[in-house]
């Protein structure tokens, strides 16, 4: 299981004193206000004040003093440790813990490893079989179901077929 979660993106810096607003990817934005450090292109910042509106939060960092810092920030995705993240809740669970899952029919054929998670209305799941990929939604009927302890991703067949894409 990766040590890591991507928890949102740097957007832009926010006014002057450094901090940056951040378009989350937490089901509940308030999360981010619990997290004590964040890594931003491997550089870990302690976070020094956090606060959110209904769509983004926004967060000064120590070593981040001005607009001119947080500029450096841009585009890059915002992580945190595990342990600093809540537990999703009960029949949830987070994006990067799918990524290396099996896909397989509900008789247990095997038709490829989960490598992306592509965020949309309806996530799109990126699978890799030998040198193919193929992309397909989270629709209703397709996916069965997820167990990402036994890394396995179950898909009804027939409803498969209707809506995979080869890249």
């Amino acid at each position: 299981m990766q040590q890591t979660i991507v928890i949102g993106q740097v957007l832009k810096p926010q006014g002057v004193r450094g901090e940056v607003k951040v378009k989350p990817l937490l089901d509940d934005i308030a999360d981010i206000k619990h997290i004590p450090r964040v890594t931003i292109a491997g550089k870990e910042y302690k976070v020094l004040s956090a606060r959110c509106d209904a769509s983004f939060a926004y967060l000064g960092l120590a070593g981040v003093p001005d607009r001119d810092a947080a500029e450096l920030l841009r585009g890059k995705d915002v992580e945190a440790a595990r342990e600093d993240v809540p537990a999703p809740p009960e029949g949830r669970f987070y994006i990067v813990d799918v990524i290396g899952c099996t896909v397989c029919t509900e008789e247990g054929e095997p038709l490829g490893k989960v490598t992306n998670v592509l965020p949309a209305k309806t996530d799109i799941f990126v699978m890799k079989n030998g040198g193919k990929e193929w992309m397909f939604p989270a629709a209703d009927g397709v996916i069965l179901e997820i167990d990402v302890e036994k890394g396995a991703v179950t898909v009804d067949k027939k409803r498969f077929g209707e809506v995979l894409v080869e890249q």
